[in-house]
């Protein structure tokens, strides 16, 4: 869906307030947050909140953001994005802070913003900035995946989610798969990374191995079809091993790029062993070779290959597709792993899923 890098930082729901509330709202949001609760009280109180943020000075943004966080945070999506949200006179807002594995440990991190998206209108007016000692700003690692990030008034320790060892049961792995690695989206539902060599593609896969924060209700249209009632998210369980693989996300939640836009871009950067992700990004396409670094980025840092089988769905009818595919009675078993890749038009009935491949540009880089 993002095709450039600032689309990166994407629109997210509130982890940090700014103080500029009243001691009273913050007692009221610290209160809630104990219990777990959400009132339409808070939510009207912050739309009401009138203040002065600098949204024209990024740089003087970022020490507002740092200001208003704990003293430590956790960052669990595997991209490293840290998410905030907030609201400006009656607007929200929403932005991250992301410790990028490339430049991370050179002292740099990102920082961006912009006006919330909807499906009704509006316009992506990013305010974007990468930060280091020049801006006054410094990021000094203090243990393995653990960063504190300062301005020279403020600093916050960043712990990422340390997700080293987490790998799928041996069973979930078929032959000629390889798994690349542990995805924790910004949705809270875990995947594990798998690619399959045989027919160049890549699954998402659920990770079951701990329980998954979602209700997953079994479709209508098939039992094999289970779509997650708090993410939308559509997955099918196999037919050749007991895993469910990601099939689905819900248009909607794509178009406003909120958490639940898919897992395209929460890759497991942190635990990418050696070239195992840029290898098989080369076996998709060879053309790639010089232009992309170990996790799949250009050089430059401006795109990032788009790793997305599933398809972007307003029913579950528009899933069907994937069902009847698996099904067919004339399919080659060495075909069924392309049935879990979307296209957009149907293949041609010989070799009918062969010619499973996205109608849009194979290389998008997101």
């Amino acid at each position: 869906m993002a095709c450039n890098k600032l689309e990166g930082w994407r629109l997210q729901a509130a982890t940090a307030l700014f103080a500029l509330a009243s001691l009273c709202c913050a007692s009221n949001a610290l209160a809630q947050e104990k219990a777990g609760l959400l009132t339409n009280q808070s939510y009207l109180e912050d739309v009401q909140r009138r203040g002065a943020l600098p949204l024209a000075d990024t740089r003087a943004m970022f020490s507002r953001v740092l200001a208003s966080l704990p003293e430590k945070v956790k960052v669990y999506p595997t991209e490293n994005y840290y998410y905030f949200s907030f609201f400006e006179n009656g607007v929200r807002y929403a932005g991250n802070i992301r410790l990028d594995a490339s430049n991370r440990d050179q002292g740099k991190v990102h920082f961006a913003y912009y006006m919330d998206l909807s499906e009704w209108g509006g316009t992506e007016d990013i305010k974007y900035l990468l930060m280091d000692k020049q801006h006054g700003v410094t990021v000094e690692k203090i243990a393995d995946l653990v960063y504190r990030v300062g301005d020279g008034k403020s600093s916050v320790v960043f712990e990422l989610n340390d997700l080293r060892g987490v790998k799928p049961p041996d069973h979930l792995v078929l032959m000629n798969e390889r798994y690349i690695g542990p995805i924790f989206d910004e949705s809270g539902i875990r995947f594990f990374l798998i690619y399959n060599g045989d027919r160049k593609l890549f699954h998402y896969v659920l990770d079951e191995t701990r329980p998954v924060d979602d209700l997953l209700e079994t479709g209508v249209t098939t039992d094999r079809i289970v779509i997650g009632r708090r993410t939308g998210f559509a997955f099918y369980r196999d037919h050749r091993v007991e895993r469910k693989i990601l099939i689905g996300v819900f248009e909607a939640n794509s178009r406003v790029n909120n958490y639940f836009d898919g897992p395209f871009d929460q890759l497991p950067d942190n635990f990418i062993e050696g070239e195992s992700l840029r290898s098989a990004l080369l076996e998709v396409d060879p053309s790639l070779a010089g232009q992309i670094d170990r996790v799949g980025a250009a050089l430059d840092g401006s795109t990032r290959f788009m790793i997305a089988p599933y398809h972007h769905y307003r029913s579950e009818e528009d899933l069907l597709f994937f069902h009847n595919c698996a099904t067919w009675p004339q399919l080659k078993e060495e075909i069924y792993p392309s049935c879990f890749v979307y296209v957009e038009t149907p293949p041609e009935p010989e070799p009918a899923p062969q010619t499973r491949q996205r109608t849009k540009n194979p290389r998008k880089m997101r």
